[in-house]
């Protein structure tokens, strides 16, 4: 038989992208086998599936942020590849102010270019044709904002099961306490002299 701390009595199935979907209690005494259940490895089992929920909303949320920030970049790069573009099809001169430290700017005067260099992470830089760079730009964005939209379900997810999860901790907890106060006052009531009248 499972210890009421083990995976599969805590959760009930896989939620999305793997992450198991927490159980509610709703009978604290059959969930813990009896009404002599050990209420201590319950609540072990359950704080342990609470710290791992917190580690992987952690996780969720930083990798939300990452990609909220990169998003914004991605459609600037690729709002300037098509100016550069435009600029090469009218075969006009761009002038443009570009930023060199926080607040020092200078101008400059590009000539019409028939391909840029971008940032593919990892240290590495490579060319690309203009309509090339479009493409991969609009990919990315598009495979960025997927991410974000699973993310930030995922991030819902690990709300929920962490919801879950201290609300059991509490009702376990509860039930142990009541159940303690219940033993006690059977044992005084079994334990205290009889009052006899004489």
């Amino acid at each position: 038989m499972a210890t009421p701390n083990s995976v599969q009595q805590l959760t009930t199935k896989i939620g999305p992208r793997g992450i198991p979907e927490a159980i509610f209690i709703e009978d604290v005494e059959a969930h813990l086998g009896g009404p002599d259940g050990d209420a201590e490895k319950a609540l072990v089992g359950w704080q342990d599936m609470i710290a791992k929920y917190q580690f992987m909303e952690k996780s969720t949320v930083k990798k939300k942020l990452d990609l909220e920030q990169k998003i914004p970049e991605l459609e600037s790069t690729l709002e300037t590849v098509e100016v550069l573009q435009t600029k090469k099809d009218a075969e006009e001169v761009l002038e443009t102010h570009f930023e060199l430290a926080d607040t020092l700017y200078t101008s400059a005067v590009i000539e019409p270019v028939e391909e840029v260099y971008l940032w593919l992470g990892a240290n590495t830089m490579m060319a690309y044709p203009l309509a090339e760079a479009r493409e991969l730009l609009s990919e990315k964005i598009e495979a960025a904002k997927v991410r974000l939209a699973q993310t930030v379900e995922e991030h819902a997810f690990l709300r929920n099961q962490l919801t879950t999860s201290q609300v059991n901790v509490a009702r376990v907890y509860n039930w142990d306490v009541k159940r303690r106060k219940e033993r006690k006052a059977r044992e005084e009531a079994l334990g205290a002299p009889s009052a006899t009248t004489e």
